[in-house]
């Protein structure tokens, strides 16, 4: 008779078999063909919805609704939105009922959420991805939402968008690229920009990217955050990497946490799929001051810098006030000595 360890660790080896064999089962449905989503219109309609944490205070939609008509765009609020159950936005059928009822809706052309924190992972199983792959169209997002946009890109080939939730600065930078991507359908190049401080200097000081290993690539983007990532490895999930550019940011996270999470991806196999890499920003990511630790730049190195693709750390990705509008699952080509990203077709049709 197995004993009581024994039984654990098969059924937990069972349960990860299963779930990689789903995961390869959902790729290759998909075939490879990718679907765009239209581009934005004037007076095209934006589901606003919250597939993440609560929304605690009113004024918060109130700015976002705000927003969005600013972009020319007509904003409608998911029926659950301000909805609660403990720190999440409602129950989880009901945040995925919000997703599902506007891919439906023909008369939304986008989803936003109006911010992340902690739940879209749950409402994936939840998620009717035969209703979203008939009805493609935008859904874009940052910070937890990389667990939607990932998942949908994964189950249905919908190419997704790693840019500003609702609840973001909406700055002139972010907004232009936003613009440029979802509405004029352009190919942009994603480069640092020199700050401004740096304009009466002699180097450049801000905004610098380091270079892991160097070269160019040609690939798929696909990424997010690095926790959230994590966190759905081995599941349905997560989008087939082979051959892949694959983005990381996070925010707030001790050095050696960040360590646990890329080894988790390595272990996993993730990194070895890869054609090149990008590492964002990692706002208030420091060793702890207690003990001896690495820094965050030599973590990064130790995993990638073997693997000898191009690489790179720093983009003006990530929890900053310029949330660019990344476009998960079309294809384009990076280089590693500049820190550029280029696309090499447009994200929406």
């Amino acid at each position: 008779m197995l004993n009581r360890r024994q039984f654990l660790t098969n059924c937990a080896a069972t349960a990860v078999g299963a779930a990689l064999a789903s995961a390869s089962k959902s790729v290759m449905a998909i075939d490879r063909h990718y679907l765009k989503p239209a581009r934005l219109q004037r007076g095209a309609g934006v589901g606003l919805i919250s597939p993440a944490s609560a929304v605690f205070l009113r004024e918060e939609v109130d700015v976002v609704v705000d927003a969005v008509r600013a972009l020319g765009l007509v904003p409608y609020l998911a029926p659950h939105l301000r909805d609660r159950y403990g720190y999440l936005a409602g129950k989880d059928v009901d945040r995925a009922a919000d997703v599902n009822r506007f891919f439906a809706d023909p008369k939304i052309a986008a989803l936003m959420p109006i911010r992340g924190g902690w739940g879209c992972a749950r409402i994936l199983p939840y998620l009717d991805y035969q209703v979203i792959r008939k009805n493609p169209k935008i859904i874009v997002g940052f910070s937890d939402i990389t667990a939607l946009i990932l998942g949908i890109h994964a189950q249905t080939g919908l190419v997704t968008f790693h840019g500003p939730n609702g609840f973001t600065s909406w700055r002139t930078e972010p907004t232009d690229v936003f613009r440029r991507v979802l509405f004029s359908g352009e190919m942009v190049t994603f480069q640092n920009q020199k700050d401004s401080d740096d304009a009466n200097r002699l180097m450049q000081v801000k905004n610098r990217i380091q270079t892991i290993h160097p070269g160019k690539a040609r690939g798929r983007l696909i990424g997010g955050n690095l926790s959230v990532l994590s966190g759905i490895v081995g599941s349905p999930y997560v989008p087939d990497l082979k051959g892949a550019i694959l983005f990381l940011e996070d925010v707030n996270e001790n050095v050696y946490r960040i360590d646990r999470l890329m080894t988790h991806l390595k272990l996993a196999g993730l990194f070895k799929q890869l054609a090149g890499f990008i590492f964002g920003q990692c706002p208030q990511c420091s060793p702890d001051a207690d003990y001896g630790s690495l820094t965050l730049e030599e973590v990064i190195w130790d995993h990638i810098q073997p693997l000898g693709i191009p690489a790179w750390f720093g983009a003006e990705i990530g929890h900053i006030e310029t949330i660019l509008t990344l476009p998960i699952g079309t294809e384009v080509e990076i280089d590693a000595n500049l820190g550029k990203i280029q696309m090499l077709e447009p994200a929406v049709s």
